[in-house]
């Protein structure tokens, strides 16, 4: 099972994702390959694989992402190779995947279930972003931009969950991934003897 999840700076998609990693232990969180500069504490290989551009662009040139994004002026992407080498080891995937990557893998007819997490309103988000205070004027100004183009690919996504409470987003979420546990397509893999009757 593969699910994405894509929401907006500042919807409290991080922490949501962080719970139902609790939630689920056969979930593991997709580690992306990137160009940015790794922050104070990130590990190479748990947090990101932290790459040159001149890396990253090799493996594009090989077609070895899933799905690949320019964002904030850095190049975010999904191996193929590692996913697949999870799911070998039976584990099901969740991709913290923002909304060019999606189309990205849309395009490519990638399965797996789609999720958006939206703010209560544009003004809440707003003040979510601003309360950060992590980020100048001008990079402010770029983050909330660049989420209010995100808010209107949410026709992209199978499910859409408001982020007014974080434990009944959280819930949602989760209500959502117990769902897709009993969908034909995960069910026939658990109960094979299903296509053997005549």
């Amino acid at each position: 099972m593969r699910i994405f999840v894509s929401g907006p700076s500042g919807v409290g998609k991080s922490t949501i994702i962080a719970e139902i990693l609790k939630r689920n232990p056969d979930f593991v969180l997709s580690v992306s390959y990137t160009t940015r500069t790794a922050r104070p504490r990130e590990v190479h290989g748990k947090d990101y694989f932290f790459v040159s551009a001149r890396e990253f662009e090799d493996m594009m040139k090989k077609n070895e992402f899933l799905e690949w994004a320019r964002v904030h002026d850095n190049l975010y992407g999904t191996s193929l190779s590692w996913v697949e080498s999870q799911e070998k080891l039976g584990r099901h995937i969740l991709l913290d995947i923002d909304v060019q990557g999606v189309k990205q893998a849309q395009g490519k007819r990638v399965s797996g279930t789609y999720i958006f997490i939206l703010p209560p309103s544009i003004d809440e988000l707003v003040k979510r972003l601003a309360k950060r205070g992590t980020e100048d004027e001008r990079s402010f100004r770029l983050r909330l931009n660049n989420a209010k183009d995100e808010l209107k690919a949410w026709t992209m996504y199978d499910y859409l969950v408001v982020n007014d409470d974080i434990a009944r987003a959280i819930d949602d979420v989760q209500s959502i991934i117990d769902a897709q546990r009993c969908s034909r397509f995960e069910m026939i893999g658990r109960i094979p003897w299903l296509q053997e009757i005549e």
